[in-house]
C-alpha cells in the first residue's frame, strides 16, 4: 500500500492551523506565583497541557496527566514503546514584537507567536501526525506515545517527574530543533557567580546604584537598564559618551540624566543560548561601556568582571575555550546581569559544552578568575551530553524517511541545545527546522513557515509508521 503523507496532510491543513494557533494564544509562559499543587508551573502553561490532553482525548487517543508536571497522548499496542517528546511551555516573550506575541498571526504564509517553532507549532504537527497515522487505520506493533512536557525552558522538573513515575520509550525523536537528524547534544550548565562583600565599599567619581539585564540564563539578553548616581556636570559627560557609545556599535537606547541621577538604556538582540553570535547581549555591552569609568569598589569588580564575557562567546578570555569534531566549540552565555548598591552582584552563566570536554575543569577555571573579582559560585548545575551511534535503527530509519520526503541526502547534525531526545537513552532531535532556514527561537517576532508545518507533518507521520509497524 502506497500512502501519500502530504496529500493526508493537506486534507487536514485547516484544522492543523487552526488548533496550532489556538494552542499558540496560550501565554504558556513559567509563572509560578500562579503555581498549584495540580499546576506547579502555573496557570498559562496548566492551560496549554490540559488543551493538547483534551484535543487527544477527543482524538480517541490514550492520555494522562503525572501531576500536572507532564502528561501523554499514546496510541497502538506492544511491548515497545516509541516516545516523540514535546513541550508547551515557552521562554518570556520580551520586548519590540510587531503584533501580540500570543496573538498567533498569519501574515505572508507565517505563524507569528512565542512558541511557533519552539516548540508549540512542532508540538502540533507530531500530534496531526500521529492523529494520520490512527485515521489511516494502519497496523502498529508498538505503542506510540506523545510526552508533553511543560518545564524544559527552565529546569526539566517535568521530565524528571514523569520518568521517575512512568516508562522509559525503547526510543524516540524530539520535534525541537532541526532537520534533517541530531544525533550529538552538548552538555549544557547553569551557573550562578554571587559577589561577596565585606560591607565596605570605597566611593568612585561615579556611583553605579543599579544594573539590570536578562530574564533566562538560556537568553541572550535584548534589554539593559544602569542607574548611575554622581554629579550633575560628571552625569552629562557620561550622557554624551553614551550616545557616542551607541552609534559605534550601532545600538539603540537612551539616556536621562536627573540632577545626581543618570539613567541609561540600552537595546539589544535576543537568541537562544545555544549560539550567543546570533544574538546582541544588552548587558555585556553595557558593562563594557562602564568598564572605563572610575566606579565605586564593588560596581568596579562587577562590570570588569562581566567585561571578561564581551565580545567572546567562545570564554577564550577566561581559558575554558574549548571544541571537539562532534559537537564543536564550547559557547558561553551570561543570561542574568544584576547589580544594586545594598546586595552587590549576581551573574548567571549558561555553558554549553563538547561531548569529550571535562566539565569539572571548566567549572574550576570559572570559579578561579570569579574568585579575582570577588565572586564566588553559588549554584552549579548541569545536563550531561548526549550521543546516539549513527548506525542506531533509529538514525537510520528517520534518514531514509526524511530523503524520501524531502528529496535532500540526511545530513546528521551536532548542536549546542538541548532537547528532550537527551532525557531518552536512544533519542534524537529532528526537526521541525529545514536547512537554510533562519533560528529564530527565543527571539522577537518568532514564526513558523506554514508550508514547513505541513511538510514537518508529513515527515512525522511517516516517521511514526516506519518507526512503529
Amino acid at each position: 500500500m502506497t500512502i501519500h503523507w502530504m496529500e493526508e496532510v493537506m486534507k487536514r491543513k485547516e484544522a492543523l492551523l487552526r488548533d496550532t494557533r489556538q494552542l499558540l494564544q496560550i501565554p504558556s509562559v513559567l509563572d509560578e506565583t500562579s503555581a498549584t499543587e495540580k499546576a506547579p508551573f502555573g496557570k498559562g502553561i496548566d492551560d496549554a497541557l490540559q488543551f493538547l490532553l483534551k484535543k487527544g482525548q477527543e482524538e480517541g487517543f490514550i492520555v494522562k496527566n503525572v501531576d500536572g508536571f507532564a502528561g501523554h497522548i499514546e496510541m497502538g499496542s506492544g511491548e515497545e514503546l516509541l516516545g516523540i517528546l514535546c513541550h508547551v511551555d515557552v521562554v518570556p516573550p520580551g520586548d519590540g514584537w510587531t503584533s501580540d506575541p500570543f496573538a498567533a498571526e498569519i501574515r505572508d504564509g507565517n505563524i507569528y507567536a512565542r512558541g511557533a517553532i519552539d516548540d508549540k507549532g512542532p508540538t502540533m504537527a507530531a500530534f496531526y501526525a500521529m492523529k494520520i497515522v490512527k485515521e489511516l487505520g494502519l497496523s502498529l506493533r508498538k505503542r506510540v506515545r506523545m510526552i508533553i512536557g511543560t518545564d524544559e525552558e527552565s529546569d526539566w522538573r517535568c521530565v524528571d517527574h514523569y520518568f521517575a513515575k512512568e516508562e522509559m520509550p525503547t526510543m524516540g525523536f524530539a520535534p525541537d530543533a532541526d532537520f534533517p537528524i541530531i544525533y550529538a547534544e552538548k552538555g549544557i550548565a547553569d551557573l550562578t557567580l554571587q559577589q561577596t562583600r565585606n560591607g565596605e565599599d570605597d566611593n568612585g567619581e561615579l556611583m553605579l546604584q543599579s544594573f539590570h539585564s536578562g530574564r533566562r540564563y538560556n537568553m541572550v539578553p535584548d534589554a539593559a537598564e544602569v542607574i548611575l548616581g554622581g554629579a550633575h556636570d560628571r552625569l552629562i559627560e557620561v550622557e554624551q559618551q553614551f550616545q557616542r557609545f551607541l552609534a559605534e556599535n550601532n545600538m539603540n537606547g537612551k539616556a536621562v540624566v536627573r540632577e545626581d541621577m543618570l539613567t541609561l538604556q540600552l537595546e539589544g538582540v535576543s537568541a537562544h543560548a545555544m549560539e550567543p553570535e546570533h544574538g546582541k547581549n544588552a548587558g555585556l555591552y553595557a558593562a563594557h561601556f562602564l568598564a572605563t569609568f572610575p566606579l565605586n569598589g564593588n560596581a568596579r569588580s562587577f562590570v570588569q568582571l562581566l567585561d571578561r564575557f564581551y565580545g567572546d562567546s567562545r570564554g577564550k578570555n577566561i581559558r575554558i575555550a574549548y571544541r571537539d569534531d562532534i559537537t564543536g566549540d564550547l559557547t558561553v552565555n551570561v543570561g542574568i546581569m544584576s547589580y544594586t548598591k545594598e546586595n552587590g552582584g549576581t551573574i548567571g552563566i549558561n555553558l554549553r559544552v563538547p561531548v569529550t570536554k571535562d566539565v569539572e575543569d571548566t567549572k574550576q577555571t570559572i570559579e578561579m578568575v570569579a574568585a579575582q573579582y570577588g565572586f564566588s559560585m553559588k549554584q552549579f548545575s548541569y545536563s550531561k551530553p548526549h550521543h546516539v551511534d549513527q548506525n542506531h535503527p533509529l538514525i537510520q530509519t528517520l534518514k531514509r524517511v526524511y530523503e524520501e520526503q524531502t528529496g535532500e541526502r540526511a545530513e546528521l547534525l551536532s548542536i549546542g541545545g538541548g532537547t528532550y531526545a537527551r532525557s531518552l537513552q536512544a533519542g534524537v532531535a529532528f526537526g521541525p527546522l529545514f536547512p537554510g532556514r533562519p533560528d529564530v527561537a527565543h527571539q522577537k517576532d518568532e514564526y513558523i513557515i506554514i508550508d514547513d508545518l505541513l511538510k514537518a507533518t508529513a515527515i512525522y507521520a511517516q516517521a511514526i509508521y516506519e518507526l512503529a509497524k
